[in-house]
């Protein structure tokens, strides 16, 4: 019988197309296998409905063409895009910019890097064949996931970060990307952080680009974090309202670690943020929360998945999802529990608030459990504002859209409560309240 091949889109050839081309610069790059990478995703291709993980977000429907890897941008270019670039602008931190997928030196905090903390170019580790880039990929999962190894075969720049053992670093670090340009354009960076035992790190991310025009970044995040050190993670996706945002985090976490990572999601016109988490060590703390806040016929997914393959593991997860029009809301989780994970404590709840009879949201919360003596649940909810209390509020004499706005942002407040740097945190409730004065 002969074998039946799907027939390849517009863009899956078009991106074969441009890796052939791009594969001509790329380096002797001994970290990373750009070829396997894109082999892997050229026998999976984009995406369907018919791929279960991706069951509410057809990349293969949605991705008309293939966007050309940005080239880096001039000084002027990289500039005038910074300009305009202000989440978490007003928190004290050193900045490491990046426009159109590349790092742009004169724009970053490079020479003030706190004590205790390194920083290189991806680029420069690279090409260095730097040893700790052994730990890229920390996650298995993410390993078999066609975004990340689409991330693997396209990347272009991005950074290594290594914290001290011990280190108790009080000044974020700032990863902000920027995309600018009049034509379309695709990205691809990683980001690579090692926090070293017993350290304590907070970075921020911010991804900001240009309305009207068609752009697909992707990025990945990779966190290696040691024994009982901290990793503290905020980050905000407000992207232009073109976009087809990707986005993936793998963090891998040792004895009695730390691990706080909220993701705010406002922008792109269809945005995936994967999270890949694998408690290797004993007693460690969790906590992954989302916030996310659409209209307009926007699509946002947020799919987890958290593998405890060790003891005594606690692990908290709350994603809120506020819909407004015709948008669509996607979470997906998975909590699995291993045999050897015994005492897993793992919670795990999506609340939908739903603003317009048109909107919807896709919940699809699981548990997979080997392991006998553990406390693990999952829930998730879906409904309009409570009338009861729209109705107190408006008693007292608060406009309809003024009561509503109160309630939405005590909704979906929760989620980044849990943000231990107060800045971030005021910046985050910052984006909420934009978000409803935008709704009039």
């Amino acid at each position: 019988m002969a074998d039946i091949a799907n027939l390849r889109t517009s863009a899956e050839t078009g991106l074969s197309t441009l890796f052939e081309t791009a594969r001509k610069g790329f380096g002797s790059d001994k970290a990373i296998d750009r070829e396997e990478a894109f082999r892997f995703f050229e026998a999976a291709g984009l995406p369907s409905r018919r791929v279960e993980a991706f069951k509410y977000t057809d990349l293969r429907a949605a991705m008309q063409e293939a966007a050309p890897p940005a080239d880096a941008p001039s000084l002027d270019v990289a500039k005038a895009a910074v300009a305009s670039a202000t989440a978490f602008s007003a928190i004290e931190a050193v900045r490491l910019t990046f426009v159109n997928g590349h790092l742009i030196r004169e724009l970053s905090d490079l020479d003030r890097v706190p004590a205790g903390v390194s920083v290189s170019p991806l680029n420069d580790a690279l090409s260095q064949g730097d040893a700790r880039l052994k730990n890229l990929a920390p996650v298995a999962q993410a390993r078999e996931n066609p975004i990340y190894q689409l991330n693997t075969a396209f990347l272009a720049d991005g950074a290594l970060i290594s914290v001290e053992a011990g280190a108790k670093v009080e000044t974020p670090l700032h990863l902000r990307f920027v995309g600018a340009g009049t034509e379309g354009f695709s990205t691809a960076t990683r980001v690579l952080v090692e926090v070293a035992d017993g350290a304590e790190f907070t970075l921020l991310e911010t991804h900001e680009g240009p309305n009207g025009l068609t752009y697909q970044p992707n990025d990945a995040l990779d966190v290696h974090v040691g024994k009982h050190a901290a990793f503290r993670h905020a980050r905000i996706n407000r992207e232009g309202d073109k976009a087809i945002a990707l986005s993936t985090i793998s963090v891998r976490l040792d004895d009695e670690s730390r691990l706080e990572t909220v993701n705010l999601v406002t922008g792109a016109v269809l945005s995936r943020h994967q999270i890949f988490m694998h408690v290797a060590g004993e007693n460690v703390n969790a906590v992954v929360n989302g916030a996310t806040m659409l209209g307009n016929g926007q699509l946002a997914d947020s799919t987890l998945l958290a593998d405890h393959a060790a003891v005594g593991g606690v692990g908290r997860e709350m994603f809120k999802t506020v819909i407004d029009g015709d948008a669509t809301g996607v979470f997906q989780g998975k909590i699995i529990v291993r045999q050897m994970a015994q005492k897993t404590d793992g919670k795990m709840k999506s609340d939908c608030l739903l603003l317009s009879d048109e909107g919807q949201m896709m919940n699809k919360p699981e548990l997979e459990i080997f392991a006998d003596d553990v406390a693990c649940g999952h829930g998730a909810t879906c409904g309009a504002p409570d009338q009861d209390l729209l109705f107190y509020l408006m008693a007292r004499g608060l406009p309809k859209p003024i009561a509503e706005s109160l309630l939405v942002q005590a909704f979906v407040g929760e989620a980044v409560e849990s943000v231990t740097h107060e800045g971030a945190r005021a910046a985050l409730i910052g984006e909420i309240e934009a978000w409803l004065a935008s709704r009039g």
